[in-house]
């Protein structure tokens, strides 16, 4: 580490950091017969089958996302993964690479939104596998229509107007599917933004249960 870094974990009680676009992540030391060994702490819970999704929805968090479901899968096809969301939302096009991942794995995604989860970080909690989807307590859910902008001709204005209708009746049908509300309720409560408490979550059908400790994960 360098004299920063060195200053920093002096700061947090001696713990090894290292600078991320996350900003300072903690590093944690493992020894066993071969030596230690130090991994920054997301890396050590991916051994766990644990991926998070911290932040805004782009390419670069799914492809790292994506990266990891699939290694994950093919380290163990039978054994679940659970996924952490703590996201504004984002890319529609990058979350729906998430989605069609989780799908696309064998092991089920078990999700649990730990703070907030809106626009396509509801989508992605709601797409977990059914009676496996998780909220802590004072988490918040967002959920409303896709977003963008155009500009140019009005021919390329209108492509890409008929492109956003088409995603907002595409995520729309998957919400309604993975809810159990009928379309036409998705369309009318996704019109403008909709925040829900984890109860709120439940009783919609965007989680199966919120959780307020590691033993009512069951």
């Amino acid at each position: 580490m360098n004299r920063f870094t060195d200053f920093y974990a002096s700061m947090h009680g001696g713990a090894s950091v290292t600078p991320t676009a996350l900003g300072y992540i903690p590093m944690v030391i493992e020894q066993s017969g071969r030596g230690e060994r130090a991994y920054d702490i997301y890396s050590r819970l991916l051994r766990e089958r644990v991926v998070f999704l911290v932040g805004p929805v782009s390419d670069n968090s799914a492809n790292l996302v994506v990266a990891q479901l699939l290694f994950l899968e093919s380290e163990n096809p039978d054994k679940d993964i659970s996924f952490y969301i703590n996201s504004p939302g984002g890319s529609v096009y990058a979350g729906m690479a998430i989605y069609d991942t989780m799908n696309f794995v064998k092991p089920d995604v078990s999700t649990l939104c730990t703070g907030l989860a809106a626009s396509m970080g509801a989508f992605l909690l709601a797409a977990g596998k059914k009676g496996k989807r998780y909220s802590l307590p004072n988490s918040r859910i967002m959920i409303h229509q896709p977003s963008g902008g155009a500009q140019g001709q009005a021919s390329d204005i209108q492509i890409q107007a008929r492109e956003i209708l088409d995603l907002r009746s595409r995520l729309n049908r998957i919400l309604a599917d993975n809810t159990g509300q009928p379309v036409d309720r998705i369309e009318q409560d996704t019109e403008r933004d909709n925040f829900m408490s984890a109860e709120d979550a439940v009783s919609y059908g965007l989680v199966d249960k919120v959780l307020a400790s590691r033993s009512e994960d069951r």
